[in-house]
């Protein structure tokens, strides 16, 4: 990846948000992630946006949703179909850094995951978000929220 662009928590944060959408957009038409990366890419402003991480968490989120799926499924109180799509992948967004990104503090990435669901979910959608990364920030962080 060209090393000009960002690698900063702001810029990772607006990754973050080009990647919700990007999942967003491809659970509800199915598109090729590269097709959205792309259009996504030439119709914003993405010199301050950490592309690289961007390119990760779309393609990796998308490559791995079934995965990711099998992680969120026990600590959803409902059928994963009758995620509203927003909600949906923000969850998967969300498993997908506390799965592989252990760097990120689980505080972090559950902080960054009711962002992302204020800015672009239901009015109340942040707090099961919350409720849903807690408890798979226990499964996946046991010792990391032990220590919290």
């Amino acid at each position: 990846m060209n090393q000009n662009y960002p690698t900063t928590y702001a810029a990772k944060r607006k990754a973050r948000r080009f990647a919700v959408q990007g999942i967003y957009e491809w659970q509800m038409s199915g598109n090729p992630v590269h097709e959205i990366e792309a259009r996504t890419r030439s119709d914003n402003a993405m010199h301050k946006v950490d592309i690289g991480y961007y390119h990760e968490l779309l393609s990796q989120v998308v490559q791995q949703h079934e995965e990711l799926d099998e992680i969120l499924i026990p600590a959803l109180d409902r059928e994963i179909e009758a995620l509203d799509g927003v909600e949906l992948a923000t969850l998967r967004l969300g498993a997908y850094e506390l799965k592989n990104h252990l760097e990120i503090p689980y505080r972090v990435v559950l902080d960054e995951a009711i962002e992302l669901a204020k800015h672009f979910g239901g009015t109340d959608s942040h707090k099961y978000i919350n409720g849903v990364l807690d408890r798979v920030a226990q499964q996946l962080r046991q010792a990391e929220k032990q220590q919290a």
